[in-house]
């Protein structure tokens, strides 16, 4: 194994030891610890509003990081759930006051929401939440919190679909122009999920292969496809339930992985891409059912 599959793996496996750091914030921000929540006096709010005093008093919970990037995730979370449905006024101040959260604050997180197509903001009308059709379907945040709310199982069959159509090509465009750096560090991305399976290594071996696909991507000399490499990422990181042979870590998946790095090793681009149809083929195989109920939580807010 190379230092940089020995140095990955090290990383990996330091960074789930032990709780955060103080300042931090635990990766599973909607997860509902004992104690945790602070509790307000703000009264329940009915049907959608009662779901946003949750979020809010969840929200005051776990203020590690930024509280930009928590209200973003919250109120995303919450409009891409249907609990904010499409047409329904966002008023800030309300906003604020129940998130317990600056106007500054509110005002930034909702032009966050805007550019992902989840909001939108009118004169004399206010801010209002956009219906489906409007919305950046290939944000990574909304890949997120889709594959965590009502929409979870149209999340996977799209993002399977989408996947089908680009890697493949990707894997071909790769074998036929790609540099010995490129070829040695999907090799490299191949030895840590062998080491990772062999040591039952779950999130190294999920790790490794994000990074094996999006590198894929960007090394297949298009810029338009180099560019899908985050919405793969994004559908590789998500627990919404398997999408591809990728997210379950056997030896058949790694030796799927080896064959598409030899084939680009060799300059095949028609045994690259027949590689990488086989290893998206494999859930076809399988039935994995999709993760619900109290303990299925949703990843912590990215940075914004």
């Amino acid at each position: 194994m190379t230092t940089l599959a020995h140095s990955m793996m090290t990383a990996s496996r330091s960074a789930d030891q032990g709780p955060a750091a103080s300042g931090e914030l635990n990766r599973y921000a909607y997860a509902e610890s004992t104690g945790a929540a602070r509790t307000t006096s703000a009264p329940a709010w009915e049907g959608a509003d009662a779901a946003m005093g949750r979020a809010s008093r969840r929200a005051a919970g776990s203020r590690g990081r930024g509280l930009h990037g928590q209200l973003v995730q919250q109120l995303g979370q919450m409009i891409v759930s249907g609990d904010l449905g499409a047409d329904r006024p966002l008023v800030p101040e309300e906003i604020g006051q129940r998130f317990e959260v600056s106007r500054t604050v509110v005002r930034e997180s909702l032009r966050v929401l805007e550019a992902k197509g989840l909001v939108s903001a009118r004169p004399n009308v206010g801010t209002r939440v956009r219906p489906v059709s409007d919305w950046n379907l290939l944000d990574p945040d909304i890949i997120e919190w889709r594959a965590f709310g009502p929409q979870r199982e149209d999340q996977r069959r799209e993002l399977c679909e989408l996947r089908w159509t680009i890697e493949p090509l990707a894997a071909r465009l790769a074998a036929g122009d790609s540099r010995e750096e490129v070829r040695q560090r999907l090799g490299d991305m191949v030895d840590i999920m062998t080491q990772a399976l062999g040591q039952g290594d779950a999130l190294t071996f999920s790790r490794a292969d994000t990074e094996f696909h999006g590198l894929l991507l960007q090394s297949a000399g298009n810029r338009m496809l180099a560019h899908l490499s985050g919405i793969v990422a994004s559908a590789l990181q998500v627990s919404g339930g398997a999408v591809s042979g990728c997210e379950h870590p056997t030896e058949a998946s790694v030796g799927c992985h080896q064959r598409i790095v030899d084939a680009i090793g060799s300059g095949e681009p028609a045994a690259a891409e027949s590689a990488m149809r086989q290893l998206l083929a494999a859930p076809l195989e399988l039935e994995v059912p999709a993760e619900t109920g109290p303990d299925h939580v949703v990843p912590a807010p990215r940075e914004h």
